[in-house]
């Protein structure tokens, strides 16, 4: 079955925003953390965002697959950047990381055609 990740992405969007209103404190924290980990630096948000990913996939977690690759291209990660990004995790979670590293790569596909820059 095919997950349309866009959809998902607004989804998770929903959802975490009703869980920080009845767990304000965690969930501020984290969103905080957030913020502060992928603001410019020395390393730019987009490749800040092509390492999430990378974790996301080889940590095989479908959420961080559509938040990073909405959040890369957002950035101004390219589809070549992305795909790259994808093989990195191949090559670091094996054979369980291809197949997430294939869903990100339908994400991407997905994200593209709804326009998300």
């Amino acid at each position: 079955m095919e997950k349309k990740y866009p959809d998902y992405y607004q989804h998770l969007q929903s959802l975490m925003i009703k869980l920080g209103n009845e767990l304000p404190g965690p969930l501020s924290g984290f969103g905080q953390l957030h913020r502060h980990a992928v603001a410019e630096g020395v390393l730019s948000t987009k490749v800040k965002e092509l390492i999430a990913l990378g974790i996301g996939i080889a940590a095989r977690c479908d959420g961080c697959i559509a938040y990073h690759v909405h959040d890369a291209l957002k950035a101004g990660a390219t589809r070549k950047e992305i795909i790259e990004a994808i093989g990195v995790a191949v090559l670091m979670g094996g054979g369980p990381a291809t197949v997430y590293g294939a869903e990100a790569f339908e994400a991407l596909n997905q994200f593209e055609t709804e326009g998300v820059r």
